[in-house]
Protein backbone atom coordinates (compact mmCIF):
# COMPACT_ATOMS: atom_id res chain seq x y z
CA UNK A 1 0.00 0.00 0.00
CA UNK A 2 1.08 3.43 -0.55
CA UNK A 3 1.06 6.70 1.20
CA UNK A 4 -1.81 8.49 0.93
CA UNK A 5 -1.28 11.88 -1.00
CA UNK A 6 -2.87 13.63 1.69
CA UNK A 7 0.22 11.94 4.05
CA UNK A 8 2.53 12.18 1.52
CA UNK A 9 1.90 16.41 1.36
CA UNK A 10 1.72 15.83 5.29
CA UNK A 11 5.90 14.85 5.42
CA UNK A 12 6.78 17.10 2.35
CA UNK A 13 5.22 20.18 4.43
CA UNK A 14 7.57 18.48 7.84
CA UNK A 15 10.44 18.21 5.69
CA UNK A 16 10.28 21.43 3.95
CA UNK A 17 10.07 23.14 7.69
CA UNK A 18 13.48 21.90 8.44
CA UNK A 19 12.94 21.27 12.24
CA UNK A 20 15.99 19.37 13.85
CA UNK A 21 14.79 15.62 15.19
CA UNK A 22 13.21 15.92 18.83
CA UNK A 23 16.47 13.68 20.33
CA UNK A 24 19.00 15.97 18.68
CA UNK A 25 18.39 19.03 21.77
CA UNK A 26 16.70 19.65 25.04
CA UNK A 27 13.06 18.74 26.17
CA UNK A 28 12.57 22.93 26.14
CA UNK A 29 13.99 23.04 22.34
CA UNK A 30 11.27 19.81 21.29
CA UNK A 31 8.14 21.46 23.36
CA UNK A 32 9.15 24.63 21.92
CA UNK A 33 9.22 23.35 18.38
CA UNK A 34 6.05 21.37 18.98
CA UNK A 35 4.22 23.74 20.23
CA UNK A 36 5.47 26.23 17.30
CA UNK A 37 4.33 23.31 14.55
CA UNK A 38 1.01 22.04 15.59
CA UNK A 39 -1.29 25.04 15.50
CA UNK A 40 -0.70 24.59 11.04
CA UNK A 41 -1.41 20.96 11.22
CA UNK A 42 -4.74 21.06 13.10
CA UNK A 43 -8.00 21.33 11.70
CA UNK A 44 -10.78 23.47 12.43
CA UNK A 45 -11.35 24.11 16.39
CA UNK A 46 -15.11 23.75 15.69
CA UNK A 47 -17.82 25.47 18.23
CA UNK A 48 -18.75 23.51 20.77
CA UNK A 49 -21.80 23.74 23.34
CA UNK A 50 -19.47 25.12 26.21
CA UNK A 51 -15.83 24.69 27.54
CA UNK A 52 -14.24 25.46 30.88
CA UNK A 53 -11.23 24.56 32.54
CA UNK A 54 -11.01 23.58 36.37
CA UNK A 55 -8.47 21.45 38.54
CA UNK A 56 -8.79 18.44 40.09
CA UNK A 57 -6.55 16.83 43.38
CA UNK A 58 -4.10 14.18 42.08
CA UNK A 59 -1.66 12.08 44.29
CA UNK A 60 1.24 14.91 43.16
CA UNK A 61 -0.97 17.82 42.97
CA UNK A 62 -3.39 19.49 40.79
CA UNK A 63 -4.05 18.55 37.73
CA UNK A 64 -5.87 20.88 35.27
CA UNK A 65 -8.60 20.05 32.93
CA UNK A 66 -10.26 20.72 29.73
CA UNK A 67 -14.03 19.84 29.28
CA UNK A 68 -15.90 20.42 26.13
CA UNK A 69 -19.88 19.90 25.75
CA UNK A 70 -20.25 19.00 22.65
CA UNK A 71 -23.25 20.54 20.70
CA UNK A 72 -26.14 18.13 20.94
CA UNK A 73 -24.80 16.17 24.18
CA UNK A 74 -27.38 16.47 26.95
CA UNK A 75 -27.30 18.85 29.96
CA UNK A 76 -27.42 15.85 32.06
CA UNK A 77 -26.91 12.14 32.48
CA UNK A 78 -24.53 12.24 29.04
CA UNK A 79 -21.97 10.13 28.00
CA UNK A 80 -18.52 11.05 28.27
CA UNK A 81 -14.87 10.82 27.22
CA UNK A 82 -11.84 11.29 29.00
CA UNK A 83 -9.41 12.06 26.51
CA UNK A 84 -5.34 11.76 26.71
CA UNK A 85 -3.31 13.27 24.57
CA UNK A 86 -0.46 12.07 22.42
CA UNK A 87 3.06 13.48 22.77
CA UNK A 88 5.36 10.70 23.52
CA UNK A 89 4.47 11.50 27.52
CA UNK A 90 7.08 14.34 26.83
CA UNK A 91 5.54 16.74 25.02
CA UNK A 92 1.29 17.92 23.97
CA UNK A 93 -0.85 19.89 25.85
CA UNK A 94 -4.85 20.97 26.64
CA UNK A 95 -4.49 22.32 22.83
CA UNK A 96 -2.46 20.53 21.03
CA UNK A 97 -5.29 17.83 20.49
CA UNK A 98 -8.01 20.10 21.19
CA UNK A 99 -9.33 20.22 17.84
CA UNK A 100 -9.66 16.34 18.33
CA UNK A 101 -11.80 16.66 21.80
CA UNK A 102 -13.76 19.04 19.63
CA UNK A 103 -14.79 16.77 17.08
CA UNK A 104 -15.58 14.21 19.56
CA UNK A 105 -17.38 15.68 21.65
CA UNK A 106 -19.75 17.35 18.46
CA UNK A 107 -19.91 14.12 16.71
CA UNK A 108 -20.34 11.91 20.08
CA UNK A 109 -22.78 14.16 21.63
CA UNK A 110 -20.59 14.18 24.33
CA UNK A 111 -18.49 15.58 27.06
CA UNK A 112 -15.21 14.87 26.84
CA UNK A 113 -12.53 15.57 28.98
CA UNK A 114 -8.72 16.47 28.72
CA UNK A 115 -6.37 16.54 31.61
CA UNK A 116 -3.02 18.20 31.36
CA UNK A 117 -1.50 15.79 32.99
CA UNK A 118 2.17 15.89 33.94
CA UNK A 119 4.84 15.10 31.59
CA UNK A 120 8.32 13.08 31.40
CA UNK A 121 11.07 13.64 32.14
CA UNK A 122 10.22 15.82 35.13
CA UNK A 123 7.60 13.83 35.89
CA UNK A 124 8.22 10.16 34.98
CA UNK A 125 6.25 6.71 35.26
CA UNK A 126 3.89 6.52 36.76
CA UNK A 127 2.98 10.57 37.27
CA UNK A 128 1.21 11.03 34.23
CA UNK A 129 -0.47 7.89 34.40
CA UNK A 130 -1.73 9.01 38.29
CA UNK A 131 -3.01 12.51 36.97
CA UNK A 132 -4.90 10.22 34.30
CA UNK A 133 -6.25 8.32 36.57
CA UNK A 134 -7.22 11.05 39.35
CA UNK A 135 -9.14 12.54 36.55
CA UNK A 136 -11.28 9.32 35.91
CA UNK A 137 -12.28 9.24 39.62
CA UNK A 138 -13.21 13.39 39.47
CA UNK A 139 -15.31 12.56 36.63
CA UNK A 140 -16.99 9.43 38.28
CA UNK A 141 -17.53 11.02 41.55
CA UNK A 142 -18.56 14.70 40.23
CA UNK A 143 -20.75 13.04 37.33
CA UNK A 144 -23.89 14.81 38.49
CA UNK A 145 -22.27 18.16 38.49
CA UNK A 146 -20.79 17.52 35.18
CA UNK A 147 -23.62 16.12 33.92
CA UNK A 148 -22.15 12.90 32.82
CA UNK A 149 -23.79 9.30 33.48
CA UNK A 150 -20.88 7.58 35.19
CA UNK A 151 -22.24 4.39 33.20
CA UNK A 152 -20.91 5.57 29.76
CA UNK A 153 -17.86 7.09 30.66
CA UNK A 154 -15.38 5.95 27.63
CA UNK A 155 -11.12 6.38 27.86
CA UNK A 156 -9.43 7.22 25.13
CA UNK A 157 -6.20 8.55 23.47
CA UNK A 158 -3.80 8.80 20.38
CA UNK A 159 -0.23 7.37 20.66
CA UNK A 160 1.29 7.61 24.23
CA UNK A 161 -2.33 9.01 25.50
CA UNK A 162 -3.36 5.91 23.49
CA UNK A 163 -1.09 3.81 26.03
CA UNK A 164 -2.40 5.87 29.08
CA UNK A 165 -5.69 5.11 28.09
CA UNK A 166 -5.28 0.76 27.21
CA UNK A 167 -3.59 1.12 30.73
CA UNK A 168 -6.10 2.81 32.68
CA UNK A 169 -9.35 0.39 30.81
CA UNK A 170 -6.81 -2.85 32.36
CA UNK A 171 -6.49 -0.81 36.03
CA UNK A 172 -10.39 -0.40 35.53
CA UNK A 173 -10.98 -3.78 35.24
CA UNK A 174 -9.18 -4.71 37.99
CA UNK A 175 -11.25 -2.19 40.02
CA UNK A 176 -8.46 -0.28 40.63
CA UNK A 177 -9.85 2.70 38.69
CA UNK A 178 -13.95 3.87 38.08
CA UNK A 179 -15.68 1.29 35.49
CA UNK A 180 -15.48 2.27 31.80
CA UNK A 181 -17.98 1.46 29.45
CA UNK A 182 -15.52 1.66 26.59
CA UNK A 183 -12.06 2.76 25.20
CA UNK A 184 -11.04 4.12 21.93
CA UNK A 185 -7.09 3.48 20.84
CA UNK A 186 -5.41 5.46 18.06
CA UNK A 187 -2.19 4.33 17.19
CA UNK A 188 -1.52 3.71 20.61
CA UNK A 189 2.24 2.50 22.70
CA UNK A 190 1.67 -0.93 23.51
CA UNK A 191 5.10 -2.49 24.05
CA UNK A 192 7.94 -0.27 24.75
CA UNK A 193 10.71 -2.65 23.95
CA UNK A 194 10.37 -1.40 20.59
CA UNK A 195 11.61 -4.43 18.80
CA UNK A 196 8.35 -4.68 16.43
CA UNK A 197 9.23 -5.33 12.90
CA UNK A 198 7.68 -1.89 11.99
CA UNK A 199 10.12 -0.04 13.61
CA UNK A 200 12.62 -1.79 10.65
CA UNK A 201 10.37 -0.67 7.97
CA UNK A 202 8.88 2.97 9.02
CA UNK A 203 11.65 3.97 11.23
CA UNK A 204 12.73 6.73 9.20
CA UNK A 205 11.16 9.24 6.37
CA UNK A 206 7.26 8.71 8.08
CA UNK A 207 6.89 11.18 10.41
CA UNK A 208 7.85 9.80 13.95
CA UNK A 209 10.75 7.87 13.70
CA UNK A 210 12.22 4.87 15.73
CA UNK A 211 14.82 7.60 16.89
CA UNK A 212 12.54 9.27 18.36
CA UNK A 213 10.06 7.19 19.74
CA UNK A 214 13.27 5.82 21.72
CA UNK A 215 13.95 8.95 22.90
CA UNK A 216 10.28 9.43 24.26
CA UNK A 217 10.43 6.34 26.23
CA UNK A 218 14.14 6.87 27.56
CA UNK A 219 12.41 10.55 29.26
CA UNK A 220 9.62 8.39 30.33
CA UNK A 221 10.73 5.29 32.02
CA UNK A 222 12.98 5.39 35.35
CA UNK A 223 14.92 2.62 34.73
CA UNK A 224 14.76 0.29 32.04
CA UNK A 225 13.07 -2.16 34.44
CA UNK A 226 9.71 -0.05 33.47
CA UNK A 227 9.90 -1.68 29.93
CA UNK A 228 8.58 -4.89 31.36
CA UNK A 229 5.71 -3.05 33.67
CA UNK A 230 2.67 -3.67 31.77
CA UNK A 231 1.74 -0.22 32.89
CA UNK A 232 4.46 1.01 30.24
CA UNK A 233 4.01 -2.18 27.97
CA UNK A 234 0.54 -3.47 27.75
CA UNK A 235 0.62 -5.65 24.99
CA UNK A 236 2.93 -7.33 28.21
CA UNK A 237 -0.25 -7.58 30.47
CA UNK A 238 -0.70 -11.16 31.53
CA UNK A 239 -4.68 -10.69 30.46
CA UNK A 240 -6.82 -8.34 28.57
CA UNK A 241 -10.16 -10.40 29.46
CA UNK A 242 -12.34 -8.14 30.80
CA UNK A 243 -11.30 -4.88 29.32
CA UNK A 244 -14.18 -2.21 28.37
CA UNK A 245 -15.04 -2.79 24.45
CA UNK A 246 -12.44 -0.92 22.18
CA UNK A 247 -12.46 0.46 19.07
CA UNK A 248 -8.38 0.45 17.56
CA UNK A 249 -7.94 2.25 14.76
CA UNK A 250 -4.34 2.50 13.21
CA UNK A 251 -2.01 4.04 10.61
CA UNK A 252 -0.30 1.44 7.94
CA UNK A 253 2.63 3.53 8.00
CA UNK A 254 4.01 4.24 11.35
CA UNK A 255 6.46 2.62 13.85
CA UNK A 256 3.60 1.39 15.90
CA UNK A 257 1.68 -0.19 13.49
CA UNK A 258 3.06 -3.65 14.66
CA UNK A 259 2.51 -3.21 18.27
CA UNK A 260 -1.32 -1.84 17.86
CA UNK A 261 -2.14 -4.80 15.77
CA UNK A 262 -0.95 -7.19 18.18
CA UNK A 263 -2.74 -4.97 20.97
CA UNK A 264 -5.83 -6.00 18.75
CA UNK A 265 -5.21 -9.41 18.32
CA UNK A 266 -4.67 -10.11 22.12
CA UNK A 267 -8.06 -8.19 22.98
CA UNK A 268 -9.94 -10.49 20.14
CA UNK A 269 -8.61 -13.70 21.46
CA UNK A 270 -9.07 -12.56 24.90
CA UNK A 271 -12.28 -11.89 24.64
CA UNK A 272 -12.70 -8.45 24.71
CA UNK A 273 -15.42 -6.72 22.00
CA UNK A 274 -13.01 -5.39 19.30
CA UNK A 275 -13.63 -2.86 16.03
CA UNK A 276 -10.40 -2.60 14.84
CA UNK A 277 -9.98 -0.10 11.57
CA UNK A 278 -6.96 0.39 9.93
CA UNK A 279 -6.11 3.36 7.59
CA UNK A 280 -2.80 1.21 5.47
CA UNK A 281 -1.93 4.83 3.67
CA UNK A 282 -1.57 6.87 6.61
CA UNK A 283 1.55 8.10 8.89
CA UNK A 284 1.86 8.27 12.58
CA UNK A 285 -0.29 11.41 14.32
CA UNK A 286 -2.62 11.56 10.82
CA UNK A 287 -5.81 12.12 12.81
CA UNK A 288 -3.54 15.36 14.44
CA UNK A 289 -3.50 16.76 11.03
CA UNK A 290 -7.23 17.80 9.87
CA UNK A 291 -5.58 20.90 8.16
CA UNK A 292 -3.91 18.41 5.50
CA UNK A 293 -5.06 14.77 5.89
CA UNK A 294 -9.13 14.54 5.45
CA UNK A 295 -8.95 11.20 6.72
CA UNK A 296 -8.09 13.05 10.33
CA UNK A 297 -11.97 14.06 11.20
CA UNK A 298 -12.95 10.27 9.18
CA UNK A 299 -11.64 8.80 11.69
CA UNK A 300 -12.98 10.83 14.66
CA UNK A 301 -16.24 10.88 12.71
CA UNK A 302 -15.75 6.36 12.83
CA UNK A 303 -14.64 6.51 16.69
CA UNK A 304 -17.77 8.80 17.70
CA UNK A 305 -20.35 6.24 15.37
CA UNK A 306 -19.26 3.46 17.53
CA UNK A 307 -19.01 5.43 20.68
CA UNK A 308 -22.87 6.30 20.65
CA UNK A 309 -23.52 2.43 19.04
CA UNK A 310 -21.48 1.40 22.30
CA UNK A 311 -23.10 3.76 25.21
CA UNK A 312 -26.61 4.26 23.65
CA UNK A 313 -28.75 7.06 24.79
CA UNK A 314 -31.00 6.38 27.70
CA UNK A 315 -33.76 6.78 25.02
CA UNK A 316 -32.33 4.42 22.49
Amino acid sequence: MTLDPDALRALEIGRAAGSEPFEHGSVAAARAAYNASFPAQQGEHEPVASTVQLTVDGPNGPVTIRIHRGIGAPLTAARAVLYLHGGGWVIGNLDSHDEICRWLANLGNAIVVCPDYRLAPEHKFPAGLDDCAATLRFMAQNAGELGIDPARITVAGDSAGGNLAAVLALLSRDGLAPPLAAQILIYPNTDARQTADSYRRFGNGFGLTAATMAWFRDHYVRTPDDIADWRVSPLLASSLAGAAPAFVALAGHDILADEGTAYAERLRADGVPLVLRQWPGQIHGFVSMGRHIKAARQAVSEAAAWLQLQTPDQAD
